[in-house]
């Protein structure tokens, strides 16, 4: 049986020294190559929704692939592709290196300059790993269960635009419909789901930070099981404690969640930091809460090119979420679509300040009354997003800007323009 060999390498010679040498090992089977980090999770993510028996035996990573770095890929590949080998290319074979690698989840190493020897050696032990593997585990349908969980973040344009409710209702959608659900708390300074649940928690996200390997029990403890069964992980109850929570340490902590949770709610809050920018570069969606005023708008716009500016997402990847929004409102969803460029849900939540302040200032926000315009706004914005069991795939963001769903765009509203927003 041929092994299929998946290069993921950004410097084209390197690309053109590494597929040469693949194609001369007997019954090797390179594929077409990945230039970048993200390339590589989406191809392999592909690849896994097919079948796992279309999955490469093999990844081999260049040292300079990026923008993640090539240690951080491994782990992630690692995580979600447990059958995968993945081997390192690296022209640092050190015992320090060659043990990082390990632990990251490598297979093995091979040095730079290439060799013919070294390269076949390498790659015959972790194509006979892999296929080692998924004969033992049934070809992976005992603990493979796909392409991991999905991620979702939630930004605000600005404070106080309602970004951390619609984190908590969108988890707690997802768990009441029957999804295993983590709600992970990333506004690592003034993060404050546990005020809005009313709860008392001596673990937070930061106890994680200095873990290189989170294994399930590790998670296990960090987490709080809360009554509705949604697994929280909060953030730190001194604020600047949440300096220890680097990208770094965000990555390993959203993978791990993501391999043991169908579905992961990261609230992002509304200043970035190295830790939150590197959860929505991660992530499957990222909603940017805005609501329909001046100040907010810009906030979004200013948000969206910044994103745009680091590489950390582009804004027509980026789904906008309109929050107390009204038909009488000059600002329309329409409007805010143009001005900041990105995706817009059809569901905008409504503004109903009367709904929400007596479970907020209780704390019990996961007690609103089903009977809320809000509660159903931002449980049907769950079902949009496919966060709902049975609704996998209800929306897709398309390329324009624009998503589509069961629902038709209800962002298609007639509004009236008296000045422009945003220059």
């Amino acid at each position: 049986m041929p092994t299929r060999i998946l290069p993921a390498v950004g410097d084209a010679d390197a690309v053109r020294s590494l597929t040469t040498l693949l194609s001369q090992l007997p019954d090797a089977e390179p594929v077409a190559p990945v230039t970048d980090s993200t390339q590589l999770v989406d191809t392999l993510a592909r690849l896994a929704a097919e079948s796992i028996d279309e999955l490469p035996e093999v990844v081999v990573v260049h040292e300079r692939i990026g923008p993640v770095p090539a240690l951080e890929l491994i782990r992630e590949v690692a995580l979600r592709f447990p059958a995968v080998g993945v081997i390192l290319v690296t022209s640092d074979a050190s015992p320090g290196l060659f043990q990082a690698a390990m632990d990251h989840g490598a297979r093995g190493l091979v040095a730079l300059p290439l060799s013919y020897e070294e390269l076949a050696s390498r790659v015959n032990a972790v194509a006979q790993w892999s296929m080692g593997v998924r004969r033992h585990l049934g070809a992976g349908g005992d603990v493979f269960s796909g392409v991991g969980g999905t991620v979702v973040t939630v930004s605000g344009a600005k404070g106080g635009v309602g970004a951390t409710l619609a984190a908590i209702q969108l988890a707690l959608a997802a768990q009441a419909s029957g999804r295993s659900t983590a709600l992970l708390d990333m506004d690592l300074q003034t993060g404050d789901i546990a005020s809005y649940l009313d709860i008392q928690f001596r673990r937070s996200v930061v106890d994680l930070a200095a873990i290189n390997d989170i294994t399930p029990r590790v998670l296990a403890d960090a987490v709080f099981r809360h009554d509705t069964g949604v697994a929280l992980l909060l953030a730190p109850g001194d604020g600047e404690r949440g300096e220890e929570v680097t990208d770094r340490a965000a990555r390993h902590i959203v993978s791990a969640l993501r391999s043991r949770y169908e579905v992961v709610v990261i609230d992002c809050g509304s200043q970035l930091s190295g830790a939150s920018a590197a959860a929505v570069e991660m992530a499957d969606t990222a909603l940017l809460v805005t609501t329909p005023d001046v100040v907010a708008v810009r906030g979004a716009k200013r948000t969206v090119r910044m994103w745009d500016r680091l590489q950390i997402r582009k804004a027509e990847e980026t789904m906008l979420v309109v929050n107390r929004h009204t038909r009488s409102a000059e600002i329309q969803p329409a409007l805010i679509q143009r001005i900041t460029g990105t995706g817009i849900a059809a569901t905008a939540v409504p503004a109903n300040f009367k709904e929400l302040q007596g479970p907020v200032d209780a704390g019990r926000v996961h007690e609103l009354d089903p009977k809320s315009t809000v509660k159903q706004a931002l449980w049907a914005l769950a079902g949009e997003l496919g966060l709902v069991k049975g609704t996998e795939g209800a929306v897709q963001p398309r390329r324009n800007g624009r998503s589509r769903g069961s629902g038709g765009d209800r962002a298609a509203l007639t509004f009236r323009r008296r000045k422009e927003i945003g220059r």
